[in-house]
């Protein structure tokens, strides 16, 4: 697409593709380019603007004002497109209605619940590592990556038992979505028909376990919280924050720590630093690389105008390997204090979900900590491409046990 006429200065101007295949293997050259080209730069491409640096993502990521969600996250704009579904309640909400849902599962993910929910958590991880270990080689995607978050997130939410494994190709449309109509949306579109009534049943009050997290939902709009309409579409919106992106960093952890055999070392000698660990995962690997904002306003970012109703790429993966941010930011260390990243959004649309995926990183590298002396790659990984998430598809792997 060709630019437009700038005001001046004339902004930095990139032929890169963040969605080519290529850019998705291996997003880190562009990321290079991007926060080497300037604050803020013109994707001819796409007719976008973006940002790749931290200060700048950050700031927009902030400012929900002037840099909107309601126009969609992604980078079709939903003031001159109609959206390929109804705008969730999160993602893509601004206030006064962001405000309703996120008090809803604020108040559902109270301090009290998130205590219990790790006591459940921490169970199911024990559980599941013992069973890997026993079998000594596994995939460790599908039977780790997956296995836990569909099994400890659907069991809080109340999701029936029967069909969950649609679960990941509802979140492959969602996120790929949030990109250009490729070839990876179009094949995620074409298996929708396998999965969408399932979803919708499963959201349904009926189909939920009660007193769960999803329940709890319909109880907030039996309680005038939230509209009655609005409830499986917060219970929707809910399983998309919670499920994608923890699956997505579990499985990057497991490859990052096959990789730097130095770090889990560090971390199976103290398995207190589970929790920073994680947080180095998220910052190290992102897992969700983009989202996109809309300007409400003209307005100027870094000093470069930007027009009203535009779209701005935000590269949450670039922010995150900054070197403006980060002291060796291409260096995966578990000890770096890596708190201030962007792994999970900032600001008020910051992941709801992110409280749980902490909850799951945690307990579930600790077990594996306490009963795994070395964790090694045995086969070569198969990366799953997606618009906006950054994970594997399949990760072989065979555990060492530490020897009491």
């Amino acid at each position: 697409m060709p630019a437009p006429q700038f005001a001046d200065p004339a902004p930095p101007i990139l032929t890169i593709d963040p969605f080519s295949p290529e850019c998705l293997n291996d997003p880190y050259p562009a990321h290079e380019r991007l926060r080497d080209a300037g604050p803020v730069v013109w994707l001819e491409r796409y007719g976008v603007w973006a940002v790749g640096r931290h200060a700048e993502v950050k700031s927009v990521l902030s400012n929900w004002q002037t840099f909107c969600s309601s126009a969609g996250v992604g980078l079709s704009n939903y003031r001159r497109e109609t959206p390929w579904r109804p705008p969730g309640l999160l993602l893509e909400a601004d206030p006064p209605i962001h405000n309703r849902a996120r008090s809803v599962l604020t108040k559902i993910l109270s301090p009290p619940a998130i205590k219990a929910l790790k006591t459940q958590f921490e169970v199911e991880a024990v559980r599941l590592v013992d069973e890997l270990v026993a079998r000594g080689s596994f995939d460790a995607i599908t039977d780790l990556a997956e296995a836990f978050p569909i099994k400890v997130f659907s069991d809080a939410i109340g999701l029936p038992l029967r069909g969950r494994d649609k679960l990941l190709p509802y979140g492959k449309l969602i996120f790929n979505a949030f990109g250009p109509r490729n070839a990876l949306f179009l094949e995620a579109m074409a298996e929708a028909e396998h999965f969408q009534d399932w979803v919708a049943e499963s959201c349904s009050r009926g189909a939920l376990t009660p007193g769960m997290l999803g329940a709890q939902i319909y109880a907030a709009a039996d309680a005038g919280e939230i509209a009655l309409d609005e409830a499986p579409r917060l219970v929707r919106a809910f399983i998309s924050a919670g499920l994608d992106t923890t699956v997505s960093a579990l499985g990057n952890a497991i490859y990052l720590f096959g990789l730097f055999p130095e770090q889990w070392a560090l971390l199976r000698d103290d398995p207190a630093l589970a929790r920073g660990a994680f947080e180095e995962v998220l910052r190290y690997e992102a897992p969700f690389q983009t989202f996109f904002r809309t300007s409400t306003e003209q307005t100027e970012i870094a000093g470069q105008t930007i027009g009203a109703d535009e779209k701005i790429m935000v590269s949450v993966g670039s922010a995150n390997r900054d070197p403006r941010q980060w002291q060796n930011p291409d260096q995966f260390d578990i000890k770096r204090r890596a708190l201030g990243h962007v792994g999970m959004g900032v600001g008020i649309h910051a992941c709801v979900g992110q409280m749980i995926a902490r909850l799951e990183g945690e307990v579930v590298l600790s077990a594996l900590a306490r009963r795994v002396r070395t964790i090694e790659i045995t086969g070569t990984p198969e990366r799953r491409l997606n618009n906006t998430l950054r994970g594997l598809k399949s990760l072989p792997v065979s555990l060492r046990t530490i020897e009491h």
